[in-house]
């Protein structure tokens, strides 16, 4: 991989992670459009999720600080309900990398971009829902909300669904609030793409790869300064309500894998 390969693909990442359109549909067709194959560069695909995971956390920090010094006070407040919450979003997706986790690379080793822009339809069909079936966003985030916004994580584990369509839509139509919703879903992720990191950082993982040093940090970085525009992006367009021409972008982006580059 070239270093002006890893700087688009990191910039198609940090864009597109935020924003309803599949950030692993995007680096698939970035990767067969430069050619690029092998699962090693599944490494390059975690390394830039990384960086968006960062982006969240400067967008969030005033968030995440108050998080923090809630639960530092021992004792049961909303901070702690919140990161309950985030637990318990955790669940399906550690269910998911226990159990299938070779099962789920081996949809993005295989390099197919007739399942990829199958699954970009499925994102488009789920942020159509929420245009279509219009709730009254009054409800505050549960338990059971969590869980359930949690499996709609668990879902996007697979290139084409949307992580962050398939968790925001899912929020807009169980009824949670808007604003609400946006920053759950970008939280949510933080533990688990970190957890991913940390895991092949210290299994030498990334040691192994034959990506070069320089494309691996070029595309960090242009994941994260991209990421950190998309995310701000997203709070607001979600608080509006306008996910339909996401849909509509989805559903061209899922044709146009499936008959002419797949």
């Amino acid at each position: 991989m070239e270093w002006f390969e890893a700087l688009i693909l990191g910039l198609i990442q940090g864009l597109t992670e935020f924003l309803p359109v599949s950030s692993s549909a995007h680096l698939e067709i970035g990767k067969v459009l430069f050619g690029i194959k092998g699962e090693e560069n599944i490494y390059f695909s975690i390394l830039v999720h990384g960086a968006t995971v960062l982006s969240t956390i400067v967008v969030f920090h005033k968030e995440i600080l108050k998080l923090f010094s809630g639960l530092f006070k021992f004792k049961y407040n909303e901070e702690t309900k919140y990161i309950f919450k985030i637990g318990v979003s955790m669940i399906p997706v550690l269910i998911v990398g226990l159990l299938f986790k070779d099962f789920v690379k081996s949809f993005f080793a295989a390099e197919n971009l007739v399942i990829t822009g199958s699954f970009l339809l499925v994102t488009a069909l789920l942020l159509s829902f929420t245009f279509f079936f219009k709730r009254n966003n009054q409800r505050e985030i549960g338990y059971l909300d969590a869980f359930v916004i949690g499996l709609a994580q668990a879902f996007a584990v697979f290139p084409g669904i949307s992580r962050s369509g398939a968790t925001i839509a899912t929020g807009l139509l169980i009824g949670n609030k808007k604003t609400e919703i946006a920053k759950f879903s970008f939280l949510m992720v933080l533990i688990p793409i970190l957890g991913e990191n940390m895991l092949d950082v210290f299994s030498g993982s990334f040691a192994n790869t034959s990506i070069s040093s320089t494309s691996m940090i070029i595309g960090f970085l242009s994941a994260f300064l991209s990421g950190l525009l998309a995310c701000k992006i997203m709070v607001k367009l979600v608080s509006k309500g306008k996910l339909i021409w996401f849909a509509i972008y989805c559903v061209i982006a899922g044709l146009i894998s499936i008959i002419f580059l797949s």
